[in-house]
């Protein structure tokens, strides 16, 4: 569904992403484990087609198609969303506004939503989807709006961000049950432990992906690798070394 071919995006001179490959196949998740700091935020916001986001160099294909030129607007046209790591409150705005922008175009059912992401419809629908919600909620309430979008491609950036253990659970459940609707996942975090619930996964540092593999496979090699390491974005000539003796095969 999702390819990247030798992708490269910089900023001020620095280099983010250099020329970096993925293959993201339809009906899966795809999980990106990462350092902060390692460009999986940025990976999410070429892949959107954000505003400064244009690729120096390689292409974006959706579907078959070069959407590396296309807008926002356009990509989301063909079925790809993007979850902000941070969901942005929006004053004057409630809850039910905001899902029933999300399901203009699929007509899917709001409060099937919000009791999909464990959030009681009556409580939640009238209340502002502004700074009075926490962290968690706002983060509940926006998969919501992702699942009555029913997108191809959904694009989450750290979607277990500042929630507890137990929300943490919850939204993995939302994650599997949006595979089940149609949705491929392409799943952005620095936890291991969420990104195994992937189909596949792959870790990414200094701009490139390093490996491709099993889930369980590749999250151990982060916890054991990537996470001690005392720098970011640069890995050590003794982790490559590592990478070329793994047992994970590419997917």
């Amino acid at each position: 569904m999702l390819k990247i071919e030798n992708l490269t995006f910089g900023i001020n001179g620095k280099i983010i992403l250099d020329k970096l490959n993925l293959e993201v196949k339809k009906g899966t998740i795809h999980s990106i484990l990462g350092a902060n700091g390692t460009g999986k935020t940025t990976l999410g916001y070429v892949i959107m087609g954000l505003t400064g986001y244009k690729p120096k160099e390689g292409r974006v294909i959706f579907e078959g198609e070069d959407i590396t030129n296309l807008s926002i607007t356009e990509r989301a046209r063909r079925g790809i969303t993007l979850a902000w790591q941070y969901s942005t409150p929006f004053e004057g705005i409630t809850v039910k506004d905001y899902l029933t922008i999300a399901a203009r175009n699929s007509g899917y059912d709001y409060n099937t939503a919000l009791e999909r992401v464990g959030l009681d419809p009556k409580k939640y629908l009238g209340r502002n989807y502004d700074e009075t919600l926490s962290g968690g909620e706002r983060k509940r309430i926006e998969l919501a709006a992702i699942i009555t979008m029913r997108p191809k491609l959904a694009i989450l950036d750290e979607p277990d961000s500042g929630i507890d253990a137990l929300s943490m659970e919850k939204i993995a459940e939302v994650i599997k049950s949006m595979k089940d609707d149609g949705t491929t996942i392409l799943l952005i975090s620095h936890n291991w432990k969420i990104a195994q619930i992937a189909d596949v996964s792959s870790t990414l540092c200094n701009g490139k992906i390093l490996i491709t593999g099993d889930p369980i496979e590749v999250s151990e090699f982060f916890e054991k690798q990537c996470e001690e390491c005392d720098h970011v974005n640069k890995p050590i000539i003794d982790t490559l070394t590592k990478i070329e003796n793994t047992e994970v095969k590419n997917a």
